[in-house]
C-alpha cells in the first residue's frame, strides 16, 4: 500500500453496499449483475479498467470484481491501482480456469480473491462476502491500531515532559544547594559554578562522553557539599587552622560522600565528592590514592579547582592572572595533576577562561541525559528560595555575603554538547 487512507469501519447493510464490475464481455457484467441484486448489492458495471478507475474516482465502492484479461488495461494494472489510490476497497479477480498463476499473482500482489471461469455464482456471492467481512475486521484493526498509536503518543509526549521538569528540579535542587554553601563561604562566592564551567571545559577537551560530562559537572558543583556538616568556627576562621581544625575539615569529603552516594542519579559524582583532595602522586586525602586509582572526574576536578582558587581574590592576597595559575599547573604535572589532564588544560586557549569566569552561565538540568543542556537561565527565584532557606538553618543571624553572578557559565555553543 503506497498510500495511507483512513477506512471507515464497514458496518453497513448488504443495500447500501457498492459493488463495480469490471469485465469486457457486457454478458459476464449483467450476469453477475442479476445475481448479487437480489442478495441487496448495488451493482455497477463498465468494460475497461480506464472506465473503472473513472467510476471510482465519482463514488466509493466496497467491492471490485475484475477480470484478469481485458484491452487496454488489464485487470492486474487495474489492481495495482485501486490497490495504491483506494486501498479501502476490496479486491476479486476473475481468471480462465487455465490461468491459475494469474489468480495467485493477483493474490500476491494483494488481491482478497480469485474465481475461475466459468462461474459458479454462488461461489462468486461467497466470495464477495467473505472479502467484506475481512475487509471490515482489517479495517477494524487498522484503527484500534491508530487509535493504540495516538495514545502512545500522547503518553509519550506526556512523559518526555514529565522526564524534562524532573531534570530541571534536578538542576535547580544542586543549584541551590551549591548556592547555599558558596553564600556560607563568604570567601568562595561562586566558586562552584566557576569550577564546574572550567572542569566541563577541560572534560570536553578531552572528549569524554555525555555521562561523563554529566558527572563531572555535578561532581564539581557540589564538590564542598560536606561543609554543611563543617563547624562556622572552623569553616569561618581568618587565620590558619590547627592540626586538629584540619582534621575537622578535612572530614568534608567523607560527608559530602556519605549523602550524595546513596542518589541514584548523584552516585558518579559522589566519587568526585570524596577523591576531590587526592593527589596524582599520592599524597592527598583520604584514602591517598594515586595515578589512574583517582577517579578520572577528580582528576580533571582539581586542576579546574586549583584554576579558580589561583584567579579568585582571597583576603590574604589578590587574585593571581590565569598566566600564573598556567605556570602553577604546568609546575605540578605529575605530582598534584594528572600529566593528561594538564596537558589537555595546556591545549585550550588561555582567552577561554576568563570568558567563562566573565559570563557566568549555569546549566539547569543535570538529572536526565537528552543529548543536550536546557538553555541557561539566570538563578531561579525558587533555587534561591532554597538556598536561603538551608544557610538560615546552619548559619543565623549572618548576613549572606554578595552573590557572584550565575549568568552565562557555559557559552552556548558549549551548552549542546555537554550533556
Amino acid at each position: 500500500m503506497t498510500q495511507t487512507q483512513s477506512c471507515p469501519t464497514l458496518q453497513i447493510p448488504n443495500s447500501k453496499r457498492k459493488v463495480l464490475i469490471v469485465d469486457d464481455e457486457p454478458s459476464i457484467v449483467k450476469m453477475l449483475a442479476e445475481k448479487l441484486r437480489p442478495e441487496g448489492y448495488r451493482c455497477f458495471g463498465c468494460q475497461s479498467g480506464e472506465e473503472a478507475l473513472h467510476l471510482m474516482g465519482i463514488q466509493v465502492f466496497d467491492v471490485v470484481l475484475c477480470d484478469v484479461h481485458m484491452p487496454g488495461m488489464s485487470g492486474l494494472e487495474l489492481l495495482r491501482r485501486v490497490r495504491e489510490k483506494h486501498p479501502c476497497t476490496a479486491s476479486v479477480m476473475i481468471t480462465g480456469a487455465g490461468d491459475v498463476r494469474l489468480g495467485v499473482q493477483a493474490m500476491k500482489e494483494g488481491a482478497d480473491d480469485y474465481l475461475l471461469k466459468p462461474l459458479n455464482l454462488d461461489a462468486v456471492l461467497g466470495s464477495v462476502s467473505q472479502v467484506l467481512s475481512r475487509k471490515k475486521l482489517a479495517t477494524e484493526l487498522e484503527n484500534r491500531r491508530q487509535r493504540i498509536e495516538e495514545v502512545a503518543e500522547h503518553r509519550t509526549a506526556q512523559l518526555r515532559h514529565a522526564m524534562l521538569r524532573i531534570g530541571q528540579t534536578y538542576g535547580e535542587t544542586l543549584q541551590a544547594l551549591a548556592g547555599a554553601l558558596d553564600l556560607r563561604d563568604n570567601e568562595t562566592a561562586g566558586h562552584s559554578e566557576r569550577v564546574m564551567a572550567y572542569a566541563v571545559e577541560i572534560a570536553m577537551a578531552m572528549r569524554c562522553s555525555k555521562k561523563q560530562l554529566n558527572t563531572i559537572a555535578r561532581g564539581a558543583l557540589l564538590h564542598d557539599i560536606g561543609k554543611i556538616g563543617t563547624p562556622d568556627s572552623i569553616l569561618m576562621k581568618p587565620g590558619p587552622l590547627t592540626v586538629e581544625e584540619r582534621s575537622v575539615m578535612e572530614t568534608h569529603v567523607g560527608i559530602g560522600y556519605g549523602l550524595l552516594k546513596n542518589i541514584a542519579f548523584l552516585a558518579g559524582a559522589a566519587e568526585i565528592v570524596l577523591t576531590h583532595h587526592e593527589r596524582f602522586d599520592g599524597t592527598g586525602y583520604p584514602q591517598g590514592l594515586s595515578g589512574a586509582n583517582i577517579p578520572q572526574g577528580a582528576r580533571i576536578f582539581v586542576v579546574a579547582d586549583t584554576l579558580d582558587a589561583m584567579t579568585s581574590d582571597r583576603p590574604y592576597r589578590r587574585a593571581l592572572p590565569f598566566a600564573a595559575a598556567r605556570e602553577e599547573i604546568l609546575r605540578e604535572s605529575g605530582k598534584q595533576f594528572d600529566p593528561d589532564v594538564v596537558s589537555a588544560f595546556l591545549g585550550i586557549d588561555a582567552g577561554v577562561w576568563s570568558k567563562l569566569r566573565a559570563r557566568g552561565r549555569m546549566p539547569r538540568s543535570f538529572g536526565i541525559e537528552h543529548g543536550r543542556i536546557l538553555a541557561p537561565t539566570q538563578y531561579s527565584h525558587l533555587a534561591w528560595s532554597r538556598s536561603r532557606t538551608i544557610l538560615k538553618l546552619g548559619r543565623r543571624g549572618r548576613k549572606p555575603a554578595p552573590r557572584a553572578s550565575l549568568e552565562s557559565l557555559l557559552p552556548p555553543e558549549k551548552l549542546l554538547s555537554t550533556v
